[in-house]
């Protein structure tokens, strides 16, 4: 009798064991998906307060005052390693676009470049950027929705 006692607690210690590991193994793979490409997160940020009171109503003051910084932020995207899911040519070459582009209307800015310029400009950098973000959705298995 004792023998057997000895074993359910065994069992009722192993068990409980396994299934502590689990959770943490769950929250950590959580915590992974939640912060696996920050830098997406930080240039999302900027281009939603550029982009869209313009897209809501050709207001680009936001986008004038963003630009050095929504540039500084492609480049440090640029740079940073990729998640794996995303370690792709098609996704460097976007980043790298990007980069390219977010520089360029940075600059145009500082020129003093038309409204009309900088709208395009902007409006090719969003659907770049959203470009990335597919992928990197697509990578996770999920699809992204945004409505533009």
């Amino acid at each position: 009798m004792k023998t057997k006692l000895f074993l359910a607690f065994i069992w009722i210690v192993v068990l409980a064991a396994c299934s502590k590991k689990e959770e943490q193994a769950v929250a950590e793979v959580a915590t992974e998906e939640v912060n696996d490409w920050a830098e997406m997160d930080s240039f999302h940020m900027i281009m939603a307060e550029a982009f869209h009171p313009f897209k809501d109503s050709a207001n680009l003051e936001p986008v004038k005052t963003l630009a050095e910084e929504m540039a500084v932020e492609a480049d440090k995207w640029a740079a940073a390693a990729l998640p794996a899911k995303v370690d792709t040519e098609d996704v460097k070459s976007l980043l790298a676009k990007l980069k390219t582009d977010t520089r360029a209307l940075a600059d145009k800015v500082k020129a003093g470049a038309g409204n009309d310029e900088l709208g395009a400009d902007l409006t090719a950098l969003h659907d770049n950027f959203h470009g990335i973000m597919e992928a990197w959705h697509k990578g996770k298995g999920e699809k992204h929705e945004h409505q533009h």
